[in-house]
């Protein structure tokens, strides 16, 4: 019976904690979804039945620790994390450091901004950090050459601010970098089908990165370190992130340098989400193999892959910023399809002055 009740859109364990704090978030201005209401009474019991699994409150949460909701002040949607500071402590800290000004309103800054860090009354160890709601950088898909690009620009620009303030993320692969995606979805989504309108009721429409620019933000800095050059040469013990395949700790996991260990990350996001997944990248290869090597010893700092970027970019021209991106198990009917498709949509944007490079 245990088993069967996880299955039928009731709340799981994780949510439970969510439900018994509703009251309290309310207080402090932030609104759940009806799902987390104390009263709550699900949808599909309240007209005699209905597939839950299509109903708005009918989704579980995938992660416990993360969940959406609304601030009630403005109505913006935001999203709330649990932080156990003795877990890890220099989260918040690093957070808050990027949020405050001068670096919040840098444009190099691509760190998540903290709205607010709440303290959980029944648990003096556990604190909520409130930060906007944010989508994985790659859905939906990229659909040119300059959007790719232009992800690439800002993600090293970011990484580079992060460096250039003595901080190591340690963490910054793929799920790690996100994008603001309220440009690309003017009426947002469900937080959990995010495929799906906010009320389940239909797809989400969005539109593309070429006609609306986003934003992309590093998160999570659960593993990351500020370090002071007055001490000398950085130096950490490895911690292992997402991305298990990090040369240095393969050998040995004495203290090292952490901060080409992000350029590795980094460079490995590069390879894995576009050479190994698109065509008509190639002209990249140079600069993600130099930051993929595995020697960091010989690996570029970000400011000297900044400078290769920029050498890079300025040998493209406005129409292959504009090519298509076809992804590499692409069938022909389906890439004829896409390209002639494409053809229109680009006349479109030169007609409309869209930049190839769309910068946010």
């Amino acid at each position: 019976m245990e088993r069967a009740r996880r299955f039928d859109g009731e709340l799981n364990d994780a949510e439970l904690w969510w439900r018994d704090h509703q009251v309290w978030l309310q207080d402090r201005g932030y609104m759940l979804r009806p799902r987390y209401k104390p009263n709550w009474i699900p949808s599909w019991r309240k007209d005699n039945g209905g597939d839950y699994f299509m109903r708005e409150d009918g989704r579980n949460i995938v992660r416990g620790d993360v969940l959406d909701a609304t601030r009630i002040s403005d109505g913006v949607i935001i999203t709330l994390k649990k932080v156990r500071p003795l877990v890890h402590p220099y989260e918040i800290e690093i957070g808050r450091y990027f949020s405050s000004e001068p670096r919040a309103s840098d444009p190099a800054n691509h760190c998540v901004p903290i709205y607010d860090v709440l303290d959980v009354p029944d648990d003096p160890d556990l604190k909520l950090i409130v930060m906007p709601l944010l989508r994985k950088f790659f859905d939906p898909p990229f659909l040119t050459v300059g959007e790719a690009m232009e992800f690439v620009r800002q993600s090293i620009e970011g990484l580079r601010f992060m460096h250039a303030h003595h901080v190591a993320h340690r963490d910054c692969g793929k799920m790690n970098i996100m994008m603001d995606p309220r440009p690309l979805y003017p009426q947002l989504y469900h937080f959990i089908s995010t495929w799906a309108t906010r009320d389940m009721s239909g797809t989400a429409k969005y539109y593309s990165r070429t006609r609306c620019p986003v934003k992309y933000y590093f998160i999570d800095f659960g593993l990351s370190r500020r370090f002071d050059p007055a001490q000398g040469p950085p130096r950490s013990r490895p911690i292992w992130g997402a991305d298990r395949t990090v040369p240095e700790f393969q050998k040995s996991l004495d203290a090292c340098d952490p901060f080409p260990t992000d350029v590795y990350y980094l460079g490995n996001v590069f390879k894995t989400v576009f050479l190994q997944e698109y065509t008509g990248l190639d002209f990249m290869n140079p600069l993600i193999e130099d930051m993929v090597q595995h020697e960091p010893s010989k690996q570029p700092t970000m400011d000297q892959v900044a400078v290769k970027f920029d050498m890079i970019m300025a040998g493209l021209g406005t129409w292959k910023m504009r090519a298509r991106l076809p992804r590499r198990d692409e069938v022909w009917l389906v890439r004829w399809y896409k390209a002639i498709v494409h053809t229109f949509r680009t006349i479109y944007y030169i007609l409309t002055r869209r930049p190839a490079l769309p910068r946010a």
